[in-house]
């Protein structure tokens, strides 16, 4: 948790202390909530979780599906409006902005939600869609579409997102 309030300090400049960013961050109460009900839906309690997950959205306008995998140091900045699907995977020290969607585009019980590596910044808006891989380090445009893959360090834009140039 400590680690999680730490970068909070680091990426958001309006962030002014640790306290500040426990009491008043929808984005760490989020998190919370779904770490609560993640645990209790791989335990095999399928109401319970979806329960709590219900209880976290309407406290902090953020969705998370309990079966959803969310690594550790993942920021939820302006977290309103995000919906994060039950087969997304958000990898390590990833930003999220406003109005994010890693949604899902087949009814098949199967992977079908995106999978953001490591180091991934997802602007406001952006809505990545389908069991599609976003590489480590990459960021993704607000109001972007992503249906495809993108490479590691790159930046897409666009609707549909399109690789606009590969970061050093």
């Amino acid at each position: 948790m400590f680690d999680l309030l730490a970068a909070y300090l680091k990426y958001d400049p309006a962030a002014k202390n640790r306290l500040e960013i426990l009491l008043l961050y929808p984005g760490i109460k989020a998190l919370f909530f779904h770490r609560i009900a993640h645990v209790l839906y791989h335990v095999g309690f399928p109401l319970v979780p979806r329960m709590i997950s219900e209880v976290g959205r309407f406290l902090t306008g953020i969705e998370i599906h309990p079966g959803a995998q969310i690594g550790r140091n993942v920021i939820i900045d302006h977290g309103m409006g995000i919906v994060i699907g039950e087969t997304a995977v958000v990898g390590n020290s990833v930003i999220l902005y406003q109005g994010v969607t890693l949604g899902g585009v087949s009814t098949k019980k199967e992977k079908r939600h995106p999978t953001l590596e490591d180091e991934v910044i997802v602007g406001a808006g952006a809505k990545i869609l389908g069991n599609i891989v976003i590489g480590k380090g990459s960021r993704v445009g607000a109001n972007s579409v992503v249906l495809k893959d993108v490479p590691p360090n790159a930046t897409v834009v666009g609707i549909p997102g399109t690789v606009e140039l590969l970061r050093n």
